[in-house]
Parts: C-alpha cells; structure tokens; sequence
C-alpha cells in the first residue's frame, strides 16, 4: 500500500511533502484537489482518525477570506466537514494517508514511523 498526499500543488507545505516522499525513496499518489475535488468519504475518514480542529486551517488564505459568520460557524465535525467539502483549500496541508494512518501537516518524523 503506497502513501496518498493531499493537497494542491502550489502550495509550499505540499512541495516540501513531496520533496520528502521522492528524497527518502517511498511511493506516493498525490491528489490534487484543485482538480480531483474531495469526496464526503474521505473526509469522514479523515474525521474519524483526526480531529476536526487540525483539519481545519484557519490560517491560510481561503479561511482568511470567508466572511465572519460562515468562519463562527465551525465549530464541531459536522460543520467543519460542510466547510471542507465546500471549500478543500481550507483543509490544512498536506494529508498524507496511508492504510489507517492520517497525518495534518508537514511531519517527516510521523511519516517515517508509518508503516
């Protein structure tokens, strides 16, 4: 079973996941969500595996630019899956996902411990 990295090309978090997976020699698929889009499945498996609070990035550009009240609107998994699957640019990135391993962010010490 390879590695599946989610994201968006362009973004730094990504690149540097990336580089990572290609530097230590192991198999990954990206998905881009820009073009592939995010499916209500993999979100609720990512939300039975991680909090939905490191999910969500309520620092980058797209949180940035939603109004107040959808922002005061997240507030548990339910909402925050409505708000992934509408806008995937405010999942926070990478995802990386391997069998039943979930790992938020840019964390080479987690993905090495994977199996």
């Amino acid at each position: 079973m390879t590695f599946t990295i989610y994201g968006i090309p362009n973004c730094g978090s990504v690149k540097k996941a990336r580089a990572w997976f290609e530097e230590q020699g192991r198999d990954y698929t990206f998905h881009d969500f820009k073009k592939q889009g995010l499916d209500a499945a993999t979100v609720d498996t990512w939300l039975r595996r991680v909090d939905w609070s490191v999910l969500v990035n309520r620092k980058g550009t797209t949180w940035r630019q939603l109004d107040a009240a959808t922002q005061a609107g997240v507030h548990d998994a339910a909402s925050a899956r409505a708000l992934m699957l509408a806008h995937p640019s405010v999942v926070k990135r990478p995802v990386v996902v391997k069998g039943q391993a979930v790992v938020v962010g840019v964390n080479p010490e987690a993905w090495s411990s994977v199996k």
